[in-house]
């Protein structure tokens, strides 16, 4: 029982630790080399993590440079940025792409809490999911004749915990993160 319990807690914050990777590849307004993490680039005929093709650096509080390793793939990488849903415009001098993240409007800010909201609320599917699938395998051992009644309730009472624990914890991230959206 207790295996299942720890197999639980670690899915379940695995859940809120890949919210927090999203959240930081969410713009702000603040020059950040994470802001590009999910950006693809088809590079060789697959797509592959900008990360892995090129250096990317914030010399500037509002500006991103973005440097190939390899300079074939400077349009490609350019391309990439483009067809994101961040909102930039990058400029190539031919070895080096500049990013210049300009301020964040009202509007765009809203439109980024609600994308922020969005990521939330997938967290909080997949950590009730995993609830889900928990509950029926406890119930499915309880049938077998593997627990007791008594651990079954205990049991769920104990993963009913756990889910609001992170929710909680997802909730208050979102909060963070809307007002680091907001601030101006």
């Amino acid at each position: 029982m207790k295996e299942r319990l720890d197999d639980t807690k670690r899915r379940m914050e695995g859940a809120v630790k890949n919210l927090g990777g999203e959240f930081a590849s969410l713009r702000t307004g603040r020059a950040s080399t994470t802001l590009l993490d999910r950006i693809q680039v088809d590079a060789y005929g697959a797509p592959t993590p900008l990360a892995q093709v090129a250096k990317i650096h914030a010399p500037e509080p509002r500006l991103l440079t973005v440097q190939p390793f390899d300079k074939t793939l400077i349009q490609d990488v350019e391309r990439a940025i483009q067809e994101s849903d961040l909102g930039l415009t990058p400029s190539n001098d031919g070895n080096t792409i500049r990013l210049p993240l300009p301020q964040l409007t009202e509007e765009r800010r809203k439109e980024l809490v609600k994308v922020a909201h969005r990521m939330a609320e997938e967290a909080r599917v997949a950590v009730r999911n995993v609830r889900r699938d928990v509950l029926n395998e406890l119930k499915r051992a309880e049938k077998d004749g593997e627990v007791s009644k008594n651990d079954l309730s205990r049991a769920q009472d104990e993963v009913q915990k756990l889910t609001d624990a992170e929710v909680k914890a997802v909730d208050e991230m979102l909060a963070r993160k809307e007002a680091e959206i907001m601030e101006v």
